[in-house]
């Protein structure tokens, strides 16, 4: 059972300055409001195995998140993913220059583990109000992206 949502956002950026702001993990926090803070649990420079802990407030509720990268390929495409309460969390973002700038591209998928009737039951009572959350937060994501990387 998986639930996808993508956005796009065009960015008065060229691909290099985007992919600065989007791999800058330890940064993140400081470029994206919705980050209450991060904690790295790999050294080196982002790619393939980076791995981190991201805290969140969502719903008034603070929640730490163990992230890596399982693809990378700068400055176009890297890929994001996280396990948390028995789903399977993927963020692939791509980069496309357009205009002289680049379109930013977040795909964002969800997919239940081994989903009891009760989880079933929860996602599809839950699952497109959660789905209109995460679009509002993916949204807000990527316009503070969009706002680091035009400023640098």
């Amino acid at each position: 059972m998986e639930h996808t949502t993508t956005l796009t956002q065009h960015i008065k950026a060229g691909p290099e300055k985007v992919w600065a702001v989007i791999s800058d993990i330890p940064g993140s926090a400081g470029t994206l409001s919705g980050i209450d803070s991060i904690q790295m649990l790999s050294e080196g420079p982002y790619g393939e195995g980076t791995r981190w802990k991201e805290t969140r407030t969502m719903m008034g509720r603070k929640e730490t998140v163990e992230m890596w990268v399982s693809e990378t390929d700068p400055p176009r495409s890297t890929t994001v993913k996280a396990l948390q309460g028995g789903a399977d969390y993927t963020s692939r973002f791509s980069l496309a220059g357009r205009g002289g700038g680049t379109d930013l591209t977040l795909t964002f998928g969800a997919e239940v583990l081994k989903p009891s009737l009760l989880s079933k039951v929860g996602m599809a009572l839950f699952g497109k109000i959660g789905m209109s959350m995460t679009r509002k937060a993916l949204a807000k994501d990527l316009a503070e992206i969009a706002a680091k990387a035009e400023s640098l």
